[in-house]
């Protein structure tokens, strides 16, 4: 792959045929112009800095690109920080859509209890996952372990998060 290699002109050429699907894909997936074309720009610079990883016998270019897009799209859709920067959209009817607070407080306390009660990789991975918003490959980078070991941590735990809480 000539951008391997530096080929300045070459990622132009890669931009030019590849971008416009890669738009596509973020503005599905993000639903503003303005994310999707920040992370089109991020992958981009991904791709011009690791393209020396890319594997021609795992898929073509086109697939390599249109995956680190929709993976990088849905990191940022689970970011709790990007979710908290979204409106909440507009309810239809308002009755009956918030909880009395005492209620919420025992679920929250539930909650606490059930993280408590796991063991420590497991409650590693859900509150780097679902409090700090990382992707798994984010994760497994961040503890050293494989992307597949994160995965089957987060599912035993919400295995058994989802017990704790319907035996409460």
């Amino acid at each position: 792959m000539r951008v391997a290699s530096g080929d300045q002109e070459a990622l132009g050429v890669l931009y030019d045929r590849h971008g416009p699907t890669m738009m596509a894909i973020g503005l599905k997936i993000l639903r503003n112009p303005r994310e999707a074309e920040d992370l089109l720009h991020d992958v981009f610079v991904e791709a011009w800095k690791r393209a020396s990883t890319y594997d021609g016998q795992r898929g073509s270019v086109r697939a390599w690109l249109h995956l680190r897009m929709r993976s990088r799209c849905l990191d940022r859709v689970k970011s709790a920080r990007w979710s908290r920067s979204q409106p909440l959209p507009e309810r239809e009817s308002q009755v009956g859509a918030a909880e009395p607070k005492m209620e919420q407080a025992a679920d929250a306390s539930r909650l606490k209890a059930a993280l408590a009660d796991l063991p420590d990789e497991q409650r590693t991975v859900l509150v780097l996952g679902y409090f700090e918003g990382l992707s798994s490959s984010e994760i497994a980078e961040r503890i050293g372990v494989p992307v597949g070991t994160v995965k089957s941590r987060v599912a035993a735990a919400m295995g058994k998060m989802r017990k704790a809480m319907v035996a409460s």
